[in-house]
């Protein structure tokens, strides 16, 4: 029997923002220097519509930003500037991540990463504010408070764990305050916020010391996954979300956007795990949850920051293998990963969503209208290690225009499968150009004419919806045909 899903596209609408746009992750500064990121991120802008990306270690050694050369302090912002200048010049913009801490000012050798991105406080704070004071005023120099004013700045990255911050929740309010009060004396339009912490974590006690000391706030960042926290201590990624619960994204974004206390709420990073080697990150899995997840808290969000674009990502180690379950919604190559056309569908969605009246325990339905094409977006998934099957699903709506023509785009096992091919291939480590050319062709959408059934202003359709899949129907109205929505 078909589960029935219905909505009247005639009736009050909600806006959706396309939260997931605003910003997208990347691995770190030193990489924006590569010409394959830059090429990945120009794609990723154009076709997802990121319009923003935050990388960590823009203060890191390897950047030249401050180092110690025969007993002298040198500043350069060189690094820095070529990885600006290329984001303005293809319409995007940094998610500034003030971080980590020059080996100059440390105040210790702990360090994070096999790039040992050093994790200790400054020694001396009133050095950390000289150096935040001549970048930002560096930045206004070369791109005026106008564009600056733009750009978040966010203090630290998750300043909560102590594998990135070894001072403790003192000493991160002690660089937060010196950090917030040097910009905002450079011109206190500026956005500056944090706390940039893991698990959702110290949100209410960060705003409460910053209104005890009347330091100014602009917006809450933090950090979510569906595997933090949850199984044993030490339990395997599969275990970990076998535990977590379906809408636990959507809970924490929303329990968030409440202690944030009116402010812009901004997810700086956010996966289906925190696991660089996940396989799942390159299946149809990850394509469904995901899609799911940016939907879900849209409402709460004002950015909601994918951690990461690519697979150009050497945190634990440069990978060699085209699909070894990076984060990243391009593979090492460039290929489209059944995530990223998750992401491209839901870049093509309108900005209104309509009700949809209808549930079932793996199956979701979202409608959404604009430019004469209504989407219907489906997925079928469920966490691993939980029962999942193939689903009969019955669409009608009501109070709809005109429809001229309508195409299903299908990600599932069988379509938008580049690691099967992949896999037939004989899993080869190194691919040349005609492998890379075969797995573009493999990743790519592919919309095919469906029939409706369409009886005056209500239209039907029948879909088969395969384990772990997305789709997404497309129909086509005729023009001014298409509901008012409110």
């Amino acid at each position: 029997m078909a589960i029935e899903f219905k909505s009247n596209l005639a009736s009050t609408s909600v806006p959706l923002k396309h939260s997931w746009e605003h910003t997208v992750g990347s691995g770190r500064a030193l990489l924006a220097l590569r010409a394959d990121w830059q090429a990945q991120l120009m794609r990723a802008h154009t076709e997802l519509g990121f319009r923003h990306v935050r990388f960590h270690g823009l203060l890191d050694d390897d950047m030249g930003t401050l180092v110690r050369h025969a007993g002298k302090a040198l500043y350069s912002f060189f690094n820095a500037d070529q990885i600006n200048d290329y984001l303005l010049s293809i319409g995007m913009r940094p998610f500034v991540e003030l971080s980590f801490m020059p080996s100059m000012l440390s105040s210790g050798r702990s360090t994070v990463f096999q790039y040992r991105a050093n994790i200790t406080p400054p020694k001396n704070y009133r050095q950390w504010g000289k150096l935040i004071d001549r970048l930002v005023r560096h930045w206004i120099d070369r791109y005026g408070s106008d564009e600056i004013g733009e750009w978040c700045l966010e203090v630290w990255n998750e300043p909560n764990l102590k594998a990135f911050w070894t001072g403790g929740k003192k000493g991160y309010y002690a660089l937060y305050r010196t950090t917030v009060e040097t910009i905002k004396n450079i011109d206190s339009a500026l956005k500056v916020g944090g706390p940039s912490s893991a698990q959702s974590a110290w949100i209410p006690e960060f705003l409460d010391y910053c209104t005890q000391h009347k330091l100014p706030v602009d917006f809450v960042s933090t950090h979510y996954y569906p595997t933090d926290a949850f199984g044993q201590i030490g339990a395997d990624t599969l275990t970990q979300l076998e535990h977590a619960p379906r809408d636990v994204m959507k809970e924490k974004a929303e329990t968030a956007s409440l202690q944030a206390r009116g402010l812009s709420l901004y997810y700086t990073e956010w996966n289906v795990s925190s696991n660089p080697r996940d396989p799942l990150h390159d299946e149809s899995f990850a394509a469904a949850y995901a899609a799911n997840i940016a939907l879900s808290v849209d409402p709460f969000v004002k950015g909601y920051s994918f951690w990461t674009f690519t697979d150009i990502f050497e945190e634990n180690y440069f990978p060699s293998v085209p699909f070894h379950g990076g984060f990243g919604l391009l593979n090492l190559h460039g290929i489209p990963k059944p995530i990223y056309r998750a992401f491209q569908l839901l870049h093509g969605l309108g900005d209104k969503l309509h009700q949809v009246e209808g549930s079932h325990e793996t199956v979701s339905v979202w409608i959404s209208g604009g430019d004469n094409v209504i989407t219907v977006f489906m997925t079928n998934y469920a966490m691993p290690r939980h029962e999942i099957c193939p689903v009969s699903v019955h669409v009608q709506l009501t109070g709809a225009p005109r429809p001229l023509s309508a195409h299903l785009i299908r990600i599932d096992e069988d379509n938008v499968n580049p690691k099967r091919v992949w896999q037939e291939m004989g899993e080869p480590e190194y691919l040349n150009l005609r492998d890379v050319e075969t797995l573009q062709s493999a990743s790519v959408l592919n919309p095919e004419p469906y029939p409706l059934r369409v009886l005056e202003n209500r239209i039907d359709f029948n879909i088969s919806m395969p384990p772990q899949s997305v789709a997404a129907m497309k129909i086509e109205c005729a023009p001014g045909s298409t509901p008012e929505r409110s």
